[in-house]
C-alpha cells in the first residue's frame, strides 16, 4: 500500500497547529474547488487528495492515530467511510467562503456524479441518494495466536435488522489485535436503495498461558541453573507452531537477558517480513544448599568468585 503523506499534500509541517493546518487547506480549497476548475479531472482529484489530508489532520484523534501507526497501518485502521464521518464538507466550504450552492445542481456533470463527494457528508452537495452507500459495519473476532501465525477461516453470523448474513472469512495471518481488513457489500444497507456498506473484521488475540504476544514480537520464559548461566548452556525452545529449535546461552547471560530467534515471531499483515520470538532467561536461584554445596560456594569465595 502507497504511503500518503497528508502533511506534505497540504504542505506543512509535522509540527503545524490547528490553524495552520486550516489556513493551508483553505488556500488549496480556494485554489481547487471544481467550482473553480470547472470540471478538470485532475484537479478534482488534488481537490479530494487534500481534503482527505484535512479531513485527518483537522481531527485530533484521527491526526494521533496517524502520526502514531504511519500511513500504511492508518489507512488498515480507518476506511474513506471512517476518514469523511463527521467531516461536513458543506459547513467546511461555507465557512472558507464558498455559497451554500457551492455544489450547485448546475455542476450535476461535474461534481455531483462523483462517487467521492457523494460520501463526504454535509449538506452542501446536491447528491443523488441511490449513490449513497450504506455504512460500514464492524464485527470483532477472537483469534488463538496459531490462528494469527498461519491464518485461518471464520464463519460468521451477522443480523442487519431484516437482513442476516452468514458469510466465511479468510482470516490472513499476522492479523494482531486491532488489526482490520475488510469485506466489501457486507455492511449496512443503504436507506435509499444504494450499495450496502462494507464490513470490516476487526481482531483480537486471545491470551496465551505460555507465550506472551508483543505486536508481532513473541515472549517465552525459560528457566536455567545457576551453573548454566555461568559456565553456557544449550536450551532447546518449542516455537508457538511446535517448531523445536536449539539456543545457546552464553556463560555469564544474566537473570532476565533477552535471547532473539529473529524472524520467528507473528508475520506482518501482507507483508514477507516477521516479528521476532525473544527467549527471557530465568535464572534459577537455589533457596538451600547442601552441606557440600555450601562448602564449594566458600571455596568459590577464596578465588574472588
Amino acid at each position: 500500500m502507497a504511503e500518503t503523506d497528508y502533511y506534505k499534500i497540504l504542505g506543512v509541517n509535522k509540527d503545524a497547529s490547528d490553524s495552520e493546518i486550516k489556513k493551508a487547506y483553505r488556500k488549496l480549497a480556494l485554489k481547487y474547488h471544481p467550482d473553480k476548475t470547472r470540471g478538470n479531472k485532475q484537479d478534482e482529484a488534488k481537490f479530494k487528495e487534500i481534503s482527505e489530508a484535512y479531513a485527518v489532520l483537522s481531527d485530533k484523534e484521527k491526526r494521533q492515530q496517524y502520526d502514531t501507526y504511519g500511513s500504511a497501518d492508518f489507512q488498515q485502521r480507518y476506511s474513506q467511510e471512517d476518514i469523511f464521518r463527521n467531516f461536513n464538507m458543506g459547513d467546511i466550504l461555507r465557512e472558507f467562503e464558498f455559497g451554500g450552492g457551492s455544489f450547485s445542481s448546475s455542476r450535476q456533470g461535474g461534481m455531483g456524479g462523483n462517487p467521492f463527494f457523494n460520501g463526504m457528508g454535509g449538506g452542501g452537495c446536491q447528491r443523488n441518494r441511490r449513490n449513497i452507500k450504506g455504512n460500514a459495519f464492524e464485527y470483532e473476532v477472537t483469534l488463538s495466536l496459531e490462528e494469527v501465525l498461519t491464518g485461518t477461516k471464520k464463519t460468521i453470523h451477522i443480523n442487519h435488522g431484516s437482513i442476516n448474513d452468514s458469510i466465511t472469512v479468510t482470516i490472513p495471518k499476522g492479523m494482531t489485535t486491532g488489526k482490520k481488513i475488510r469485506v466489501q457489500g457486507k455492511g449496512d444497507a443503504s436507506p435509499f436503495g444504494g450499495e450496502r456498506g462494507d464490513l470490516f473484521i476487526k481482531s483480537r488475540v486471545l491470551n496465551h498461558p505460555e507465550y506472551e504476544i508483543k505486536e508481532n514480537d513473541i515472549y517465552v520464559t525459560r528457566s536455567i541453573r545457576l551453573t548454566q548461566a555461568l559456565l553456557g548452556t544449550k536450551i532447546n525452545i518449542t516455537t508457538p507452531l511446535g517448531k523445536t529449535m536449539s539456543l545457546n546461552v552464553p556463560a555469564g547471560t544474566r537473570h532476565k537477558s533477552k535471547m532473539r530467534l529473529t524472524g520467528q515471531g507473528i508475520p506482518y499483515l501482507n507483508k514477507s517480513q516477521s516479528g521476532d520470538l525473544f527467549v527471557v532467561i530465568d535464572v534459577e536461584m537455589p533457596k538451600t544448599l547442601t552441606r557440600e554445596q555450601k562448602k564449594l560456594v566458600e571455596k568459590l569465595i577464596k578465588t574472588g568468585l
